[in-house]
């Protein structure tokens, strides 16, 4: 088609000028009674021939405006029109982070601290490193983190740190090839954390909360640990599918909580402190029956006691009958340490008053198997029965000062908590450094 240009543009024009005429033009195409409420309402829609087509008909202008600023929404639609507009109102404004660093960094950094390790391993390894080795095995863990948390502090002010956390500082540090490499370890590592932690959990509860909760019991006396494997299977499994419907959900929820449960934590790290110095005083009772100097797993009988009376009879006591014949008062037929070795209880909290931290010390590392002895209580060194072993406290690993490290170290890594909440902070320049070697030093 041979159009010309100039008079495309002169038809335009003259269009425009009908579109731009006298308001007064428009009111034969309006047949109501209330025309002139409605004037303005259909003067940009003035082209149209009929009054259906008022809505479908826009002014020539505005239709080439509107073609400029094309959208998917059909061009003059009235109804179309509203709804944008509605929309439009609708629409937030995203949010803009608002925590701080008390809020951001300190306190997720210190709730990785105050984890299982510290309520179920700590204890254990005092007892068997001591008290001068375990202090040993805190300062090398948190100096190893120190210095991580200082590299961490010096990226983090070397320019502005948008969410990604740490994977996002060490990708602009090392690269995105080494960034890629790192986070998959750090990913690895947070999966591998998130187990321990499940199994700590599950520990506390079949252990120390509700023991009778167990699903699978153990049908003998060498069944225990695998019976114990089973209900973590199953209530492991139960937690991770909880996990997964929280990060599903989302996690702001969780993070509305975290004030509470660090309080319950904090509560409960004051309450063991209370507890060791009510101790000094007025220690608990809780004896542990001891054969000789080795300590006997107290759920297997009911009396700490060779013999029980009965009425004016003496007759032999479950701890009797475990290392003897069933029923036979006759020494004939008893284990040799048994015979030889007194029967007594000792306090298992003793209290600080007691020198049991002169007596804990030093370490006492132990191989797998190895019974569990009391240093200071007299003791016959006589044969003893395999069977009988199951009687005593015996370690279940071999133990060393390197173990015990790789063993806590889990304790100390939570320093990446905080980073990892960087889009979430106002200022993460300023928050991630303070927070995170506050979190050390504290």
């Amino acid at each position: 088609f041979n159009v010309n240009l100039n008079d495309c543009l002169l038809t335009v024009f003259f269009l425009s000028l009908i579109g731009h005429g006298n308001h007064k033009e428009d009111s034969p195409f309006l047949n109501s009674a209330d025309a002139a409420g409605k004037k303005n309402d259909f003067y940009d829609r003035n082209l149209a021939l009929f009054e259906e087509e008022l809505d479908i008909r826009p002014k020539v202008s505005s239709l080439l405006s509107r073609l400029v600023n094309y959208t998917n929404i059909t061009q003059g639609a009235k109804e179309h029109e509203e709804e944008e507009s509605a929309e439009a109102s609708r629409r937030k404004t995203p949010k803009s982070p608002n925590m701080g660093t008390l809020m951001g960094v300190y306190l997720p950094c210190l709730q990785n601290i105050f984890g299982v390790i510290l309520f179920l391993r700590l204890t254990w390894i005092v007892g068997m490193a001591g008290i001068i080795q375990s202090l040993l095995i805190v300062l090398m863990c948190c100096s190893c983190t120190m210095l991580t948390a200082i590299s961490m502090s010096a990226i983090a002010t070397n320019g502005v740190v948008p969410a990604g956390g740490a994977y996002f500082m060490i990708s602009r540090s090392l690269g995105p090839e080494f960034g890629g490499a790192v986070g998959l370890c750090f990913y690895l590592g947070t999966t591998f954390a998130s187990a321990m932690y499940i199994l700590g959990a599950i520990e506390i509860f079949l252990k120390y909360l509700v023991p009778q909760a167990a699903i699978f019991h153990a049908t003998d006396s060498h069944g225990s640990d695998s019976a114990m494997l089973n209900n973590m299977r199953v209530y492991g499994s139960l937690c991770l599918s909880l996990m997964a419907v929280v990060v599903f959900v989302g996690v702001k929820y969780v993070n509305k909580l975290a004030s509470l449960f660090l309080a319950c934590v904090i509560i409960s790290i004051v309450s063991i402190y209370a507890g060791a110095i009510k101790s000094t005083t007025h220690p608990p009772e809780f004896p542990i029956c001891m054969l000789g100097n080795r300590t006997l797993v107290r759920d297997r009988f009911d009396v700490c006691a060779k013999t029980v009376t009965q009425g004016n009879i003496t007759v032999p006591s479950q701890l009797w009958n475990r290392f003897c014949l069933p029923g036979n008062m006759s020494t004939a037929q008893c284990d040799d340490y048994f015979i030889q070795n007194n029967v007594t209880e000792i306090q298992g909290i003793p209290g600080l008053s007691s020198g049991i931290i002169r007596d804990n010390m030093w370490g006492n590392y132990m191989q797998k198997g190895e019974i569990l002895e009391k240093a200071g209580l007299l003791s016959v060194d006589a044969h003893s029965a395999m069977e009988n072993f199951i009687m005593y406290v015996s370690a279940d690993i071999a133990t060393s000062f390197t173990l015990l490290v790789g063993i806590f170290f889990p304790s100390a890594t939570g320093i990446m908590a905080g980073s990892n909440r960087s889009g979430d902070l106002r200022d993460a320049q300023k928050s991630i450094p303070v927070g995170t070697i506050l979190r050390q030093v504290s």
